[in-house]
């Protein structure tokens, strides 16, 4: 029987625009590029150059700081441009795709004959290895460090986020491969949602997390089964789309980075599923699929977590979702915060919308005021359901105080994780910023 966790601590935001659990199909234009900054500390050290030919499975460029972890092409074809920003900073490699498709063959692997360091090199030499976090940093992880345990989280909770469960309708044997190809590395815990159909996969230990969101989160549901302490690792998986990956690579030979997309958002005409490889160029996505007549806020990814993108834009390693809203910057509100507001969401019931029950909202980028002093009100905690002060933490990460940030458990967060408080902000900090920059400086700090 699988363990249920119930959270009480969360927020649901409502938003129109959901993905109808239909697929679209699309013809690619052929033009994809892989990301670095996709894949969290990383330093990347590209090894093709422009016209260089590569097949799916190629490595385009590796973690300077551990060599050994690729990333490969998602597509076979020729290296276009390496796209450099300031101090030669790699942006991205771009490919154009051939038209008929070749892969490296990597060879099928009986994944229950293997031992752990074999399934680690054989993720290694595939180029998929890096798509791994860990706790404490909430970085890409490295083969070299030991995880006490992996935790996979398979329950998707945030706006309009993809339901994983459609997506994998049909790969049931690749994701079972997936998870036990983990669990051979160190024990493994998988986190679903009430009435999930995947409580039933063997070799890892399930766990039911019932409440609102972010109890999908992977760092709440480490935080609630076996919680992170100094000098101690765990991986995370919180895009459960790469154990796919992973399955597809013992069970075919082949790496295959292909994912189900959510076209979502209050803007989009009509949301829907679509089948799309890691990189690929999202104009095709997103040509009349929206209205024109007023500037929107493209999203890679989802409105808590996700990064502003244009069409020219690429899909990212990890992004289930291509959400559209509003800009907000024609917004014209007579009396302002004065009116009622019923189509504005607010948590605190400033407006009367809360009236409304789970009504859905078609909400804006707008931050709606400036930064200001923070508050010491319980916002963050009432929506931050792990063991932790966060408004004291965030305080400490300000403030540069790293003996305070290690016993107010700065090793257990991820910068997602303070999405959420983010938003009911009332000194609209960026807090996912502010824990991003925390921990980069202590990771540096403990090297």
């Amino acid at each position: 029987m699988a363990n249920v966790i119930k959270l009480r601590k969360g927020l649901d935001i409502h938003l129109q625009g959901r993905a109808e659990e239909k697929k679209i199909q699309l013809k690619s234009n052929g033009k994809y590029a892989l990301v670095p900054d996709d894949f969290e500390g990383v330093t990347p050290k590209v090894v093709v150059r422009e016209g260089d030919k590569v097949k799916a499975g190629d490595a385009l460029f590796v973690n300077k700081q551990y060599p050994q972890v690729k990333f490969a092409s998602p597509v076979s074809g020729t290296v276009r441009e390496v796209v450099r920003g300031e101090r030669r900073k790699v942006l991205c490699i771009k490919i154009d795709a051939d038209d008929r498709q070749e892969s490296v063959d990597f060879g099928r692997r009986d994944v229950g004959t293997l031992t752990g360091e074999q399934v680690v090199n054989a993720l290694l030499e595939a180029g998929i290895f890096g798509y791994i976090n860990q706790l404490p940093y909430a970085v890409s992880t490295n083969p070299e460090t030991k995880p006490k345990a992996i935790f996979v989280s398979a329950l998707r909770d945030k706006p309009l986020a993809a339901d994983f469960e459609f997506e994998v309708k049909g790969q049931e044997q690749d994701f079972q491969t997936g998870l036990t190809a983990l669990s051979k590395i160190a024990k493994t815990y998988l986190g679903v949602g009430e009435g999930s159909v995947l409580t039933n996969m063997k070799d890892v230990e399930v766990n039911i997390f019932e409440g609102k969101c972010p109890a999908g989160n992977v760092g709440v549901q480490v935080n609630h089964l076996d919680p992170v302490n100094k000098g101690e690792v765990v991986w995370t998986i919180g895009d459960p789309t790469v154990v796919l990956f992973i399955g597809r690579l013992f069970n075919t030979g082949k790496v295959n980075l292909t994912r189900t997309v959510a076209l979502c958002g209050s803007e989009v005409s009509n949301p829907a599923y679509v089948d799309m490889l890691v990189g690929e160029e999202l104009s095709t996505l997103l040509s009349n699929s929206y209205d024109t007549s007023h500037q929107v806020r493209i999203i890679n990814g989802n409105v808590l977590t996700g990064k502003p993108t244009t069409k020219d834009g690429y899909l990212g390693a990890h992004t289930s979702e291509i959400t559209v809203i509003p800009e907000g910057n024609d917004a014209d509100e007579m009396l302002g915060w004065i009116m009622p507001r019923l189509k504005q969401f607010s948590v605190n019931r400033s407006y009367f919308s809360w009236l409304c029950g789970k009504k859905a909202y078609a909400l804006d980028a707008r931050v709606k005021g400036g930064e200001r002093r923070i508050i010491m009100s319980g916002e963050y905690d009432s929506v931050l359901p792990m063991d932790i002060y966060g408004e004291y933490l965030i305080k400490a990460i300000i403030t540069g105080d790293i003996d305070r940030q290690e016993a107010l458990g700065i090793y257990e967060v991820a910068p997602e994780d303070f999405a959420l408080a983010e938003f009911v902000d009332s000194s609209k900090l960026e807090l996912q910023r502010i824990v991003r920059e925390g921990l980069n400086i202590l990771r540096k700090e403990n090297a």
